[in-house]
């Protein structure tokens, strides 16, 4: 990686490819950004790439959260303070998530986005039937996560999500900034490269929100329906859709 890994270091802040009139860049210029940067900041510290993207993309960028805990959230705030945060609440949330979200939009300078389904559980149960994320976990992802975040995103040219390579081989090798070629958009990862250890010695550091499952053995944390505590010894996503042959909601596929 190059030695220069500050946002001005790198260079890529003067000699990205100049926004269109209305402050946006068009796809084929925030993929050749995306791809420079993913090169370049490869092996950079987290902050920095947190950085990176603040002040890349301004206004136009926002922080995505499953309020597991408020890492992300944080890291980001230091960098970006006022960034939009956006969580999906899905209405299938456990409570210990919500009080997470609402520890965030209390204590950190961020703006806390609740983004909902355009039907609510009881609605989604009268068209499609009851339990949908029994019989079709797919469709129910679709509808109450991966939809809501297209709308939610509209506005942003790049987005920061939480993934890490240590969580499951589907992860293994998330790039720390790659270019979202389903939504148009660059998506950056700053603590891809992140271990456990690393999570659990910033959250110890800087007194981060912690979702209270995590405690009583859950691995990993979605809706309700579809999650369960994990065994020693598995995956953390393990407890995720476990009668179905599914690790991924679809907002990172």
């Amino acid at each position: 990686m190059s030695a220069l890994v500050s946002a001005a270091g790198l260079g890529l802040v003067g000699t990205a490819p100049t926004a269109t009139s209305g402050g946006r860049r068009r796809p084929e210029q925030l993929r050749e950004l995306a791809e420079r940067a993913g090169r370049e900041l490869e092996g950079a510290p987290a902050l920095e790439i947190a950085r990176w993207a603040a002040e890349t993309f301004g206004d136009r960028f926002c922080v995505t959260s499953s309020m597991a805990d408020a890492v992300l959230a944080h890291l980001v705030s230091r960098v970006a303070p006022g960034v939009d945060v956006v969580f999906l609440d899905t209405g299938l949330h456990f409570p210990e998530t919500l009080a997470v979200r609402d520890a965030v939009a209390r204590t950190l300078p961020v703006n806390v986005r609740s983004i909902r389904p355009r039907l609510t559980v009881g609605q989604q149960d009268g068209e499609y039937g009851p339990r949908l994320f029994n019989k079709s976990p797919d469709e129910c992802c679709q509808l109450r996560k991966v939809e809501p975040l297209e709308r939610a995103l509209a506005g942003y040219d790049a987005w920061a999500a939480g993934l890490r390579r240590d969580e499951s081989p589907t992860r293994a090798n998330t790039p720390v900034v790659t270019f979202d070629a389903r939504r148009g958009k660059v998506k950056v990862n700053p603590i891809a490269a992140w271990s456990q250890a690393d999570v659990d010695a910033y959250i110890a550091r800087w007194n981060v929100p912690v979702n209270e499952l995590f405690r009583r053995g859950y691995g990993s944390i979605g809706c309700w329906p579809c999650t369960r505590r994990t065994k020693a010894g598995e995956d953390p996503r393990a407890g995720r859709w476990a009668m179905f042959e599914k690790t991924e909601c679809g907002l990172h596929l």
